[in-house]
């Protein structure tokens, strides 16, 4: 599905709404994410399980923010969901591997988080913080390729 498609189907769905485009917003976001890895990094001597959910944390901090940056942000009660594919539509088939993982990431996320079932191994999420990082990259680049006229503090 295009772009254009895909931005009509979930706003008719309800799944996105649309909102004023705000740099400061996304800003804040991404400075957010940068945290979040930061974070992560170093709870991952700590405790496996939070620093897999912080990077989480971090890559839909900067899904947020490229919605953000397209004047949309999620509205329904999948938004972590509705996050993932609309950063899949903006970055394309190139990145399929990453929003796999990244999708992936989410779904055991809600299970580390929710059932409590399922453990997470320190090399689990140190490769989760890896790919967190190359993703909020990706995603960093992306915003600012787009938007030259404008400086970033991030």
């Amino acid at each position: 599905m295009n772009y254009e498609n895909f931005v009509n189907s979930y706003l008719q769905k309800g799944y996105i709404k649309k909102q004023k485009i705000n740099f400061d917003a996304v800003e804040k976001m991404i400075k957010r994410s940068y945290k979040d890895l930061k974070t992560a990094k170093a709870n991952l001597d700590i405790d496996e399980g939070i620093s897999f959910t912080i990077a989480y944390a971090a890559m839909l901090h900067a899904g947020r923010a490229l919605m953000q940056l397209k004047g949309f942000r999620p509205s329904d009660g999948y938004q972590h969901r509705t996050v993932v594919d609309f950063v899949s539509v903006v970055l394309g088939e190139k990145y399929r591997n990453l929003i796999n993982y990244y999708d992936n990431m989410r779904k055991k996320r809600n299970i580390f988080i929710y059932e409590v079932t399922i453990s997470i191994s320190k090399t689990e999420a140190a490769n989760a913080l890896g790919r967190a990082d190359e993703f909020v990259d990706v995603i960093v680049n992306l915003i600012k390729t787009e938007n030259p006229q404008k400086q970033f503090d991030f």
